[in-house]
């Protein structure tokens, strides 16, 4: 089979196109046949070597497509199931064996791209909406890349939940699509300074909880955008790694609270990841949550896909077919 493999980590072109031999599933996995894989920015991590794997080693942490091997002890999956996985390093590749643990049923409703869209941000998103800060209608939130994949759907999520949203976009076409997706106020980060427009769009009071993707370049501002004993929910690092700092400096500025979560541990066991699949499918069969597909790569230009990607230019979820 085909599978892009990485020999030493570095920049996009050390994402290199092989031949593998097909792996075959041992006791509890499944093997899938890929349909569709997602891009994300964990991908880019373990390529650069900030959050290190064994090297040579297959990244994509996430996939759809059907069963078509089934090891020792899976009594849950049969050959022939349309499946989706997320959190199993191996998914750029035409095949991939993954626990059975990790990978939940589609519904007839999602195809392998929507469900492939759908895992790694729509459970992210479900896991910061509802356990990391559960948003509920006194709340306010301010989400920065609000128009990125996983940003436009924490956006969607909040407001089901009756949160007011606050998001930070970079240009008029993601302001756009923030605002489709629900923000009650688009801040142009690029034109106004969002820490005042923050300040000035709750009346000085500050949010409840900042949900901060972008990492080092909008850290230690959106502390500044929290009300006393708001939330930080860092979960990503898109413009490089937040640098150590005093936590004197969560006293100083209204006995904040920082959290730096991840969505593996929010899908601890086998039954909280179906429930977070649950209502995610539920939302999205009953049309309360939309997904938007930016761009599909070929497998064989995963480099481009990471550039794409870290170029920060996305309005939506990357994907790459085989």
């Amino acid at each position: 089979m085909k599978a892009i493999r990485v020999h030493r980590t570095g920049d996009p072109d050390v994402l290199q196109l092989e031949e593998v031999p097909v792996p075959e599933p041992a006791a509890g996995q499944i093997r899938v046949r890929l349909a569709a894989i997602g891009v994300n920015f964990i991908d880019t991590y373990h390529r650069r070597g900030w959050y290190p794997v064994s090297t040579p080693f297959t990244p994509g942490v996430e996939g759809a497509g059907t069963v078509d091997a089934v090891g020792p002890q899976v009594t849950e999956f049969q050959v022939g199931d349309r499946v989706a996985y997320c959190m199993q390093i191996g998914s750029y590749a035409e095949y991939a064996v993954v626990p059975a643990r990790l990978a939940v049923k589609l519904p007839p409703e999602l195809d392998f791209q929507q469900a492939a869209a759908a895992m790694i941000q729509g459970l992210t998103a479900h896991y910061l909406a509802c356990s990391t800060y559960p948003l509920g209608p006194k709340d306010t939130c301010l989400v920065h890349a609000a128009a990125g994949g996983t940003g436009a759907l924490l956006v969607q999520m909040a407001k089901i939940r009756g949160a007011r949203v606050l998001g930070t976009v970079s240009t008029q076409e993601k302001a756009r699509i923030a605002q489709e997706a629900g923000a009650d106020a688009v801040i142009r980060y690029t034109q106004v300074d969002f820490v005042e427009e923050t300040r000035r769009l709750t009346g000085g009071r500050g949010v409840q909880v900042v949900y901060d993707s972008v990492g080092k370049e909008t850290f230690h501002r959106s502390l500044d955008c929290l009300a006393p004993r708001g939330y930080m929910v860092l979960f990503g690092q898109a413009s490089g790694v937040v640098p150590p700092f005093d936590p004197q400096i969560l006293n100083q500025k209204g006995s904040l609270f920082l959290t730096r979560p991840s969505l593996g541990h929010y899908i601890l066991d086998r039954e909280e990841l179906l429930a977070r699949a649950r209502d995610l499918f539920g939302w999205l069969r009953e049309g309360r949550l939309r997904l938007r597909i930016d761009r599909i790569f070929p497998l064989a230009q995963a480099a481009e896909a990471h550039g794409y990607l870290e170029a920060r230019q996305t309005k939506g979820k990357v994907l790459l077919v085989p």
